[in-house]
């Protein structure tokens, strides 16, 4: 089983997303955290599927593999919201979680993860795509989110698993994970694919 396959690597998970780690934690993987300081930009002529995937490999580059163990294997990821091609990226405050999620509200949108996984040997990439449908929300239902969770740490100032997901989400096409912030079983096809070659 995969599990016990990849007990030869050191797995580390280059996110300071306490979901990622949730995630990553709940599929039996053991693994560390680091991860570098990177700013979250990228060129303007990339497509909104090229975007994600720009910005988790972008997360693995600052590595030194000199410095690493031998046996180790980095996982990067980048979630960004999506509505007609524009990206919603982490909100600075409760004036532009609002607009965002006024934005989104009544719409479907698209939920792209990049997904990089990277050994001394492999380095595979995968972009994942989610879509998610909102019903109207009133600007009560808006401001009592907000005010109760916080949610400036979430592309597109909102998290799936959270309030606002339960009361809000009409339907989903693709990965519940995904739209978290991992999509785990699209992981777990490159670990086996990594640990099988």
């Amino acid at each position: 089983m995969l599990l016990d396959t990849i007990k030869k690597y050191h797995i580390i998970l280059a996110s300071r997303s306490p979901r990622r780690r949730e995630l990553l934690s709940g599929m039996g993987i053991d693994f560390e955290v680091r991860q570098q300081d990177i700013e979250e930009i990228y060129p303007s002529h990339l497509s909104p599927e090229e975007i994600p995937t720009f910005l988790a490999e972008q997360k693995l580059s600052g590595f030194n593999w000199n410095e690493l163990p031998d046996n180790a294997l980095l996982i990067g990821c980048d979630t960004l919201v999506f509505l007609d091609k524009t990206a919603f990226e982490k909100a600075r405050n409760e004036t532009e979680a609002a607009q965002m999620l006024k934005q989104l509200s009544g719409k479907t949108h698209a939920v792209i993860s990049g997904l990089c996984v990277q050994t001394k040997q492999h380095k595979i990439t995968e972009t994942v795509i989610s879509k998610v449908r909102f019903k109207t929300f009133s600007e009560a239902e808006i401001d009592y989110y907000i005010q109760q969770y916080q949610p400036f740490d979430k592309a597109g100032a909102y998290g799936i698993q959270e309030w606002l997901g339960y009361i809000g989400v009409e339907s989903i096409e693709g990965s519940f994970y995904n739209i978290m912030g991992l999509p785990t079983a699209t992981l777990w096809k490159i670990l086996e694919k990594i640990a099988t070659s």
